[in-house]
């Protein structure tokens, strides 16, 4: 019996708690449009427009990435589920980001930006090649064991 209410107690705090992170989620969103939104109009107004929007580029990375822990959550919200492959795409967005947004802050001279180094960049494609491996393993064993 007090098991039963505990169980049933849990389930509905962490359907508040998924309902909370997909608000947060949203709220997010809402405030990497707005950043990158601002970046852009800052540049168009420095006249720097093609630098600026290189920089503002990592913004929509980020965005990329909520969009799809938001498809994540739902996913979870509708089914009780949530996919491996999910945080594979994650993980994927990173690396491509970073790729994009490192030699851009070496080019800009942005603060905190270090000197181009060649290995660093090189073990980001190595990790971008070995996440992209497991990303179509991931995808081939989910298609498998559901063919819908």
């Amino acid at each position: 019996m007090f098991e039963k209410k505990l169980i049933a107690g849990m389930t509905g705090f962490n359907r508040f708690i998924h309902l909370l992170l997909a608000f947060a989620l949203g709220v997010a969103c809402a405030t990497v449009i707005w950043d990158f939104g601002l970046k852009t109009l800052h540049a168009w107004q420095t006249g720097s427009a093609a630098q600026g929007y290189f920089q503002s580029l990592g913004s929509l990375f980020i965005l990329w990435t909520l969009s799809t822990l938001i498809s994540a959550e739902v996913d979870y919200i509708q089914n009780g589920r949530v996919h491996v492959r999910v945080f594979v795409e994650v993980a994927m967005i990173s690396v491509i980001r970073e790729m994009i947004v490192q030699p851009v802050q070496v080019m800009t001279g942005s603060p905190g930006a270090a000197e181009f180094n060649p290995v660093h960049y090189g073990l980001l494609l190595a990790a971008l090649l070995i996440i992209g491996i497991v990303y179509r393993l991931v995808s081939v064993a989910s298609s498998m064991l559901n063919p819908s």
